[in-house]
Parts: structure tokens; C-alpha cells; sequence
């Protein structure tokens, strides 16, 4: 064999392993976790909802309903980031030839309306979504992790029943991809293109994050790039955290809880390092949402993420995988959200949704990590023994 055959095969081997195969949960996790620690260094914690507010406030600004002027999608750290986390999740969609647009039949589209004005409504209590509020509050030590990681498991536990419900009085319909009438004439062959085209999107990525540099916002280009790792990871990964609270309940299965699990504590200790040597300041993403914030927003958002099929993370890659139902529910979630923190800021309820409490102010840092990891530990067990026995799985 020539070397460069030797080389080109290696490259297809590098190819199959990164993007024609799934990824196990538990390096997505990892990862995940890895990754959060990086971005943390390098400017801020992951989040989700602040960016989508952005995009749908600019939306009611411009057709009237805001009178303020919101930020520069473009500049707005979070905005940024789901750009990035979509448009990495929909390359390593296309690279992974995954990509189709999948049309759902109309009551998924009620569903994903009614799912997204839940997750708006309760990611505006919560002060975040399941990455805002539950997993970045953790990893940053703060106490409110805690009642939406339980207002998350209710939420889930309802929002499953509800399904149910639903499937008992209406059988599921068929949907799939449909392509257009000018690719079936033509015989375009969309899938085999697809590594192209997302080859493309990588490349104009890091083009684009150059330009932010070049520009003096180094800082936005490279939250560009982590918000690009963050949707390749969950993508290749199909790292989902509604899994991770519905599944116990209704297949029994652990897995995606100890994926989870794992991930925040990796992410807590990396962080209470950060802070601990005053690398970030110790009240970064300490929400102020506990208790009732946490824990109602919690149980609405983990109702309206089981309706929808997928929760702040979930829903962006889903989306850049043509998932027409996640498109609505994206639209509706990022415009519920912005009317009703509108509606809290201006009513002044904003404020009196709970306290903002940095656990080593009260356990210390080592106390804060022991106490984290226990509850994660206990949290895990208890999923990983109703796994063996499906004494809480209701189908």
C-alpha cells in the first residue's frame, strides 16, 4: 500500500469514528463537562435562554411591542453561542449525513406549542433553562441548581403522564423527510453531499470567529467556537438532558442520568478551582432562584420539555437536524420567554423569585463539592436500582 493510500484511509477511519458513529452518552458527558470548565476560563459559564430572549426581543422590538432597543445579536455573548451551538450541531448533522428536513404531523405541532410556552414560562421563573438553571448553577457552586434539578424530575414525571394521556386517546401519526419535487426530477443526491456542505459550515466558522478577532472581539469569536464544540458534542452524542429525567420513568433506563451526573461533577470541580484561586469571581451564575423560582419554574419547564421533546440544549440541535416540530417550539419557547420576563422585570416579581446563595458560603468549598457529588451519587443509585427493578417507570 502507498503511503498516500495509507494516509487517505487513515483519514476515512478518523471520518467514521468522528461522525458515522454515535458517540457513548458518558463521553458526551465528560466533554461536556470539560467544555464548560474552558468556556468558563476563557469568558463565561454555558447558557442557553439568554440568547433566544435576545432574538425574540428583537423580534417585539421591531414590530413594536418593546420600546428598548436590545443588544447586537451578533455581540450578545449567549446569542453567540446558540449560533454556534446550531450551526455546529447542523454540520456535524450534515457530516454525519443525518440532516433531513422531518415534516410532523399536527399534533406534534400543538404539542410543541404547548411545550414551548411552558419552557418559556418556566425558564423565566427559573432564570434559565436546563442548562441555566440547573447544570451551569451547579457546576458554579449555586444553591438553585438544586430545587430545579427536583422541579425538573416533577416536571418530567407530569409532562410523561401527559403523554400518555394523549397516546391513549390519539394514534401517533407517520412523518419523515420530504424532499422537493425538483431534487426527485433531477436526482440530486442530497445525502452524499451533505459531508460537503458541512465541511463548508466548519470552515466558514472559523472564518467567522477570525473575523470577531480581527475586529477586537476575540473574546465573542471564541464563544463562537465553544458554542460550536458544545453542538457537535450533544449532536454526535445525542446528549439529551429530557432523557435524563423522563427515561427513568418511562423505559427505566440510567444511563443518560449518570452522563449527566458525571458531567456536573466534572464541571463543579474544574469551576470551584476557577473561583477558589480568583480566576472568576465567586458569584458568576449564582441565580438567584431559590428556592421557589427553581423549583416551579423546574416543574414547568420539565412539563412543557417532555411535551416538546427537548429541553434548551436538545431543542437546538435537534433543530439543526431539519426537526420541524423543535422549529416551532424553538419560536414559541424563545417568545414566551421574552414576554414573560418582560412581564416579571416590569411587575418587579424579577426580583422576589429567590435568593441568589453560593454553597461554600455555608459548606465551604470542599463541603460544596461533597455535597453536589452525594446528591448527584444518591440521585444515580436510586435511578440505577429502578433500572434493575422499574419500580418508578409508569408504562
Amino acid at each position: 500500500m502507498s503511503e498516500h493510500n495509507a494516509f487517505s484511509n487513515k483519514l476515512k477511519d478518523i471520518y467514521q469514528s468522528l461522525f458515522c458513529q454515535q458517540w457513548p452518552a458518558l463521553t458526551g458527558g465528560i466533554l461536556l463537562g470539560l467544555l464548560s470548565i474552558l468556556i468558563l476560563a476563557w469568558s463565561r459559564p454555558w447558557g442557553i435562554v439568554g440568547g433566544i430572549r435576545n432574538w425574540a426581543d428583537w423580534l417585539f422590538y421591531g414590530i413594536g411591542v418593546f420600546s428598548e432597543k436590545p443588544m447586537n445579536a451578533f455581540l450578545h455573548s449567549s446569542s453567540v453561542m446558540d449560533m454556534g451551538l446550531i450551526l455546529g450541531a447542523f454540520a456535524s448533522a450534515l457530516m454525519a449525513k443525518e440532516f433531513a428536513l422531518r415534516i410532523p404531523p399536527k399534533i406534534e405541532i400543538i404539542k410543541g406549542i404547548i411545550g414551548g410556552i411552558l419552557m418559556g414560562v418556566g425558564s423565566s421563573l427559573a432564570i434559565g433553562c436546563n442548562v441555566g438553571a440547573f447544570y451551569s448553577p451547579l457546576i458554579n457552586l449555586s444553591a438553585s441548581g438544586f430545587p430545579m434539578m427536583a422541579g425538573l424530575i416533577i416536571g418530567a414525571y407530569i409532562g410523561l403522564r401527559c403523554i400518555l394521556w394523549e397516546l391513549e386517546r390519539f394514534p401517533p401519526e407517520t412523518t419523515g423527510f420530504v424532499a422537493t419535487k425538483k431534487e426527485q426530477q433531477k436526482g440530486f443526491d442530497w445525502k452524499a453531499s451533505q459531508p460537503w456542505f458541512g465541511t463548508l459550515i466548519f470552515i466558514s466558522l472559523v472564518v467567522w470567529a477570525y473575523l470577531y478577532g480581527s475586529l477586537a472581539y476575540t473574546q465573542i469569536g471564541g464563544l463562537l467556537l465553544f458554542g460550536t464544540a458544545f453542538g457537535v458534542v450533544l449532536q454526535r452524542c445525542r446528549f439529551c438532558f429530557v432523557r435524563a429525567f423522563r427515561d427513568p420513568f418511562m423505559t427505566g433506563e440510567a444511563g443518560m442520568v449518570g452522563a449527566v451526573a458525571v458531567s456536573t461533577v466534572i464541571g463543579s470541580v474544574g469551576v470551584a478551582i476557577l473561583k477558589w484561586n480568583g480566576f472568576r469571581n465567586e458569584s458568576v451564575y449564582v441565580v438567584p432562584a431559590f428556592w421557589w423560582g427553581g423549583l416551579i419554574g423546574g416543574i414547568i419547564f420539565g412539563i412543557g420539555m417532555v411535551i416538546a421533546g427537548g429541553c434548551g440544549s436538545g431543542t437546538l440541535w435537534r433543530v439543526a437536524e431539519g426537526q420541524l416540530k423543535l422549529w416551532i417550539a424553538l419560536f414559541v419557547f424563545a417568545a414566551s420567554n421574552s414576554l414573560m420576563t418582560a412581564m416579571l422585570h416590569y411587575s418587579g416579581w424579577r426580583s422576589k423569585l429567590g435568593s441568589a446563595i453560593f454553597l461554600p458560603d455555608f459548606f465551604g468549598w470542599s463541603g460544596s463539592l461533597i455535597l453536589i457529588l452525594f446528591v448527584l451519587f444518591v440521585w444515580y443509585m436510586i435511578l440505577f436500582w429502578n433500572e434493575e427493578t422499574n419500580k418508578f417507570t409508569i408504562i
